[in-house]
């Protein structure tokens, strides 16, 4: 006879997955705190013109490593698009907009990675689906998965950075983060972060980064399948 998973919570798939990690993280040590209230059109807008007021310019990078607005994505969902958002407090941007063709195409790759990781699932025995409201996966009807997509950006020294902002209103039970390689074209690897060890919406990612964070780092998505194959009753007791 086979059961899901855990057969009893999301909090055992979340603890099985930190004793897989590399290492035992207590916290975060370089996540911050953040708010996460929601805020009207209104005080988005003017949050993001007290921000043009302080530094001159805007761009996607400026608006992400802001402590307290909104990120640069959720500018473009509620506007309809970040050049949209600018013009309404005024801001026209002296620049390329190669960056809004790759959240375009980052934004179309988010679907296609959510098919994969449910592909992946059920390839290996779990019941899984999309919460098509939410886009959380849930799996074996026992905990949920979320999916964010990293945008690789290039400092000016030549560094690469991920600036990521999560959507802590769904608390999926994990996250999978999927940072994407210097041409934001394909996947470089990905990180999953236990909700119970996340603190905050907002998290910065060096190419190589401290224990307490690389070790939730993953080649690929295997292990996640691994722990969340539905196991023999015997085992599971």
């Amino acid at each position: 006879m086979m059961v899901a998973m855990s057969g009893l919570s999301p909090i055992w798939a979340t603890n099985r997955l930190r004793v897989s990690l590399n290492s035992h993280t207590d916290t975060l040590g370089t996540i911050i705190n953040a708010r996460s209230f929601r805020l009207s059109d209104e005080e988005m807008l003017r949050s993001l013109h007290k921000l043009y007021q302080q530094k001159g310019l805007l761009s996607g990078i400026v608006i992400d490593e802001c402590d307290g607005l909104p990120s640069s994505s959720a500018y473009s969902s509620r506007f309809g698009s970040l050049l949209r958002a600018y013009r309404l407090i005024g801001f026209t941007p002296d620049r390329d907009y190669r960056y809004v063709q790759v959240n375009r195409d980052l934004r179309k790759l988010h679907p296609e990675i959510l098919r994969q990781v449910l592909d992946g699932l059920k390839a290996t025995g779990s019941d899984a689906w999309q919460d098509l409201q939410t886009d959380r996966v849930i799996v074996n009807n026992e905990f949920s998965l979320g999916v964010v997509v990293a945008r690789c950006v290039e400092a000016p020294t030549g560094l690469l950075r991920w600036q990521l902002r999560f959507d802590t209103s769904l608390a999926p039970d994990i996250t999978i983060v999927v940072r994407m390689d210097s041409a934001n074209r394909a996947p470089l690897d990905y990180y999953l972060f236990p909700r119970i060890d996340m603190f905050s919406e907002k998290l910065r990612l060096a190419e190589d980064n401290a224990l307490g964070l690389d070790a939730y780092r993953f080649d690929d998505l295997d292990l996640l399948y691994e722990i969340a194959k539905p196991v023999p009753l015997a085992e599971a007791i």
